[in-house]
């Protein structure tokens, strides 16, 4: 069996990232995509089972992982709130044949892709301004006008990251970024 490939997607929150990849992963079966399966301290939540959306660890137990080197990237979000991608998850999930599927936050993917390098595809979606995203974002009505400013100034940051990605994917059209992102994840899968 052919070990599976890694393919990581980061974007400022509003870009579209989540849409793309959940279309990808649901549409487009050929590719033979995976989520990975990350670490969290937190408690699971409705109907969150471990080892499915997540590995549901204690703070303590997260903290001994890190300490032996365990993850690939991991960040303590909240005082003991910990995620993160353990090495070892990622490396079943690849000799099972998965084509791996990072959705993470563009530290977290510099992070990856400085890991695996080559191996890995690096993949960052971004809006086509600042402007775009704050209408993105003040349409969904899900966010305070405070947190959409956090989230802005959040975002801001984040696009400097993008320059240390192999692709950028302007979304500016949904279909036309979901068929890029195809183009490029598919040529990357079949290599």
């Amino acid at each position: 069996m052919k070990r599976g490939k890694l393919i990581i997607v980061s974007a400022p929150s509003g870009s579209g990232k989540s849409t793309i990849v959940q279309w990808l992963m649901n549409e487009h079966p050929e590719l033979h995509l995976a989520f990975s399966v990350s670490c969290t301290s937190r408690a699971p939540r409705g109907t969150e089972q471990n080892g499915v959306e997540y590995f549901f660890l204690s703070a303590e137990e997260f903290r001994q992982r890190i300490a032996a080197d365990e993850f690939l990237e991991y960040e303590e979000v909240y005082e003991n709130r910990f995620y993160g991608t353990l090495k070892e998850q990622v490396d079943r999930q690849r000799n099972a044949g998965q084509n791996v599927v990072f959705d993470v936050d563009v530290k977290g993917g510099c992070n990856i892709k400085k890991y695996y390098g080559d191996e890995a595809l690096s993949l960052f979606i971004q809006p086509p301004s600042v402007d775009e995203l704050r209408k993105r974002l003040e349409g969904r009505g899900t966010d305070t006008p405070e947190a959409i400013e956090t989230r802005l100034a959040k975002a801001s940051y984040e696009l400097t990251f993008a320059p240390q990605f192999d692709r950028i994917i302007v979304n500016d059209d949904l279909e036309t970024a979901k068929a890029e992102a195809l183009t490029v994840v598919g040529e990357f899968v079949s290599k």
